[in-house]
């Protein structure tokens, strides 16, 4: 897909929609249109997406001040994190999506290449001012003034946390893994909320999620994994709409008694969802 430099109104657009259709599958342990969860609910997410798609798009802004007035927007209007994830994700992407030469993924390695220490300080301070609760802990704490350039600090965390190794790795599990799902399922035609539900599911099958590992430990983890494992295979089973929602919810029934909130699988999908949505506008 080759970059000709979308207007801010078709970026402004990409985002909020990847957001909605984010939050309108059905995506087990997380937030959805099916069910609220986590003391959060659907409205506040589409809310964060509206707000926050003004400074994320805003070309007068680097890209961390970009992230870190998204931060602060979305903590304005809802008053909890609902989305630093997917603003550490987006934002690069959408920077990308503005230059008019090259592909996407070149100039999404460009843009995270040509990162300032400026643009570290920023991102250090939205991750503060989202209090995720330990993304970005590395060895230098993103409470203190940055010792090492946004990439170091990111490459120091990538072995425990899934969106700090996307800057590492170009957004390869973005790329390899999300959009990958989701195409294969456009291909055999999946239709509304279905590809996006196999892409979140390929994140939630594939790996332990970060957000579970930080919050309940790798075994809680890997449990959920297996548990999404299981349910991948049967939904690839049967085409069966209201066998695969009643699945779907039994998992996400058993994720939230057990307080298991696979965020960053969900923020890799808001992630893809864009990715996806560029290359049709860039096409």
């Amino acid at each position: 897909m080759t970059s000709r430099a979308l207007s801010r109104e078709r970026l402004r657009a990409a985002y909020k929609d990847a957001c909605r259709m984010e939050i309108e599958a059905l995506k087990p342990g997380n937030v959805h249109l099916f069910a609220d969860g986590h003391g959060m609910s659907a409205a506040q997410f589409m809310m964060s997406a509206e707000v926050s798609s003004e400074p994320l798009t805003d070309p007068r802004l680097p890209v961390g001040q970009r992230m870190l007035e998204a931060v602060r927007a979305t903590r304005l209007a809802v008053a909890t994190n609902t989305n630093l994830g997917i603003i550490l994700l987006s934002g690069p992407l959408l920077c990308a999506a503005e230059m008019t030469d090259g592909r996407l993924h070149d100039n999404l390695d460009a843009v995270l290449r040509a990162m300032s220490m400026d643009d570290t300080r920023a991102v250090f301070e939205a991750i503060v001012a989202a209090a995720p609760g330990g993304l970005g802990q590395a060895a230098n704490d993103v409470r203190q003034e940055p010792k090492v350039h946004l990439l170091e600090a990111m490459r120091e965390a990538a072995d425990r946390d899934m969106i700090a190794r996307q800057y590492i790795t170009g957004f390869g599990d973005v790329f390899d893994v999300g959009l990958a799902a989701l195409e294969a399922a456009l291909a055999r035609g999946e239709g509304g909320m279905w590809p996006t539900v196999f892409a979140y599911m390929a994140f939630l099958a594939g790996f332990p999620d970060s957000h579970v590992v930080r919050n309940h430990g790798a075994e809680a983890a890997d449990q959920a994994r297996q548990q999404a494992l299981a349910v991948q295979a049967a939904l690839h089973a049967n085409d069966d709409e209201a066998s695969r929602i009643h699945l779907l919810m039994e998992l996400d029934r058993r994720l939230k008694a057990g307080k298991l909130n696979p965020g960053t699988s969900a923020d890799l999908t808001v992630a893809t969802l864009l990715v996806h949505l560029l290359g049709v506008q860039l096409a």
